[in-house]
C-alpha cells in the first residue's frame, strides 16, 4: 500500500488528523503502560504517518493500550491517540493481522455489559470471556479467586444496574447508528 494511502485510511476511519503530530512525546511520556509496549506511542503515530502499515499492525503497543486517554488529553494537537489505537486494532482484525484478538474480544464483552447494565457486570464479562475461550486450564484457580473476590465484596454475584441504564443504551444505539452511515 502506498505510504500516503495508509495514513489517509487511518485518518478517515479514526476521524483524527494524525498528520498534524509533530512528535512532542507527550503521549509517550504520559502512558501508564509504557513498559508493556514494543513501540512507543509517539513512534506508532509516526509509523502511521510514514505508511509503515505492517510494523504498526503487528505491534504489541496497539493491544497494550488501556484506552485511558491520558495521551489524548495531553496532546497539544488534540489528536485522540487512544482512538487512533482503537482504529488500528479494528484494521488489524479486519485484515487478519491482529496480534492479540483476545483484547478485542474482552473490549466487546465489556461494552456489551455496559450496554445492558449501564456499567460493567464483572462476573458476567469474565464468565463469557472464559467460556468463549473454552479455557479449562487454570479454571479452578480462577474460580477460587472469583469466590474470594465475591466474599470480599470486590465483585457482585448479581449485576448492579444503574438508574440511567436506558439512557446509556440509547447512547450505544446512537453510536452504532452513526457507525453504520
Amino acid at each position: 500500500m502506498n505510504d500516503m494511502l495508509f495514513l489517509k485510511e487511518i485518518e478517515k476511519e479514526s476521524g483524527e488528523r494524525i498528520s498534524s503530530c509533530y512528535q512532542c512525546y507527550r503521549c509517550t511520556n504520559s502512558c501508564p503502560v509504557l513498559t508493556d509496549m514494543d513501540i512507543l506511542p509517539h513512534r506508532v503515530i509516526r509509523y502511521v504517518v510514514l505508511g509503515d502499515k505492517e510494523k504498526v499492525l503487528a505491534s504489541k503497543t496497539i493491544w497494550s493500550c488501556l484506552q485511558c486517554y491520558t495521551c489524548s488529553v495531553r496532546c497539544p494537537n488534540d489528536i485522540h491517540v487512544g482512538h487512533v489505537f482503537d482504529t488500528l486494532r479494528k484494521v488489524a482484525i479486519r485484515e487478519k493481522k491482529a496480534g492479540n484478538p483476545d483484547v478485542w474480544k474482552f473490549d466487546e464483552l465489556f461494552l456489551d455489559s455496559a450496554r445492558k447494565h449501564g456499567r460493567l457486570y464483572e462476573l458476567e464479562a469474565i464468565m463469557r470471556y472464559k467460556m468463549g475461550k473454552m479455557e479449562v486450564k487454570g479454571a479452578m484457580d480462577d474460580a477460587k479467586m472469583g469466590l474470594d473476590m465475591v466474599r470480599k465484596g470486590r465483585i457482585n454475584i448479581l449485576p448492579h444496574n444503574i438508574k440511567g441504564k436506558k439512557a446509556v443504551k440509547e447512547i450505544f444505539d446512537r453510536v452504532a447508528a452513526a457507525h453504520k452511515k
